[in-house]
């Protein structure tokens, strides 16, 4: 697979102590659905801001599609960037905002934005300033779709969407994108929404690269392990937990490993109990624990 995006070394830094981007070294392939994860603060919206060109780094080197993105007008129509703040002017109808998109990307589908208008039960002749939260992003969803473009990203896309509508929107995105391979990047809260559309999963920490991995090596690599205490405290020597806790008698931890198989045969030996750990509780413990070692 071609590289889309390749960084090195990429730095983005505010004065001389907040460092929002960290020594970034990461490349994103073509036609793969990639998941952008990482608590509020990560840096996340800052890397998406440097790979569209809306921010300069500090230090290091970012290439999109073999070259840099500043004021490259090839690059950037090959970007779509839809974010959730995104702004449209009040004067625009609905159908105004797809017709200028309709212009600035090339493989435009029109067919597709005009379905996507009725099924998300959009006024194609309101005004862009008369919508909802929820119709907003119904057009930046739209446009991010039918743009086809071969890099296409979306920041938070769904702010006001009901749980229809934004499965709508997953649906609707798998459908093309198995039709029309491309490259997705998504940046989002709503972590087990998306998990089982994700073919790699990147997390950022505190301005740093926490994890870049296939998503279903990520899933499969932590278990909920529980039982006796003292067969759990026998059973966790030597491996990475993330997470322990007690209740009388017994004891769980979230335990991380590369051997799926060998770990469950070990945790059948052993009186343990497993369950599966879903991505964005092996998130949110994966952050938690790299708190703690920095504190320690």
């Amino acid at each position: 697979m071609a590289d889309v995006i390749e960084l090195n070394g990429l730095t983005k830094s505010y004065g001389k102590t907040f460092h929002a981007l960290q020594d970034i070294n990461l490349t994103i392939q073509e036609n793969k659905i990639y998941g952008l994860l990482g608590r509020n603060g990560a840096g996340k919206t800052t890397l998406l801001h440097l790979i569209t060109a809306q921010l300069f780094p500090t230090a290091g080197e970012l290439k999109v599609f073999g070259e840099a993105p500043y004021e490259n007008k090839e690059v950037l129509r090959q970007i779509c960037f839809i974010k959730e703040s995104q702004k449209y002017p009040d004067t625009f109808r609905v159908r105004d905002v797809l017709s200028v998109a309709s212009s600035l990307y090339p493989n435009w589908n029109t067919s597709l934005a005009d379905s996507l208008v009725l099924q998300f039960n959009l006024p194609p002749n309101r005004r862009v300033k008369k919508l909802s939260r929820g119709m907003l992003s119904s057009v930046g969803i739209i446009i991010g779709l039918a743009s086809r473009a071969p890099l296409t990203i979306f920041d938070e896309p769904y702010l006001g969407l009901d749980a229809v509508a934004r499965q709508l929107f997953y649906d609707q995105l798998i459908q093309d994108y198995m039709d029309y391979p491309r490259t997705i990047i998504l940046s989002t809260h709503l972590i087990d929404e998306i998990s089982a559309m994700l073919e790699q999963v990147i997390v950022l920490h505190q301005g740093k690269l926490l994890l870049n991995e296939e998503a279903e090596q990520f899933r499969g690599s932590a278990f909920h392990v529980s039982g006796k205490q003292s067969d759990v405290d026998h059973f966790v020597i030597g491996k990475e937990v993330l997470h322990q806790e007690e209740l009388g008698f017994m004891r769980s931890a979230v335990v991380r490993t590369a051997d799926q198989k060998d770990f469950r045969k070990q945790a059948e030996l052993n009186n343990i109990s497993l369950a599966p750990v879903s991505l964005q509780q092996l998130m949110v413990y994966l952050t938690k624990q790299t708190n703690r070692e920095e504190v320690h």
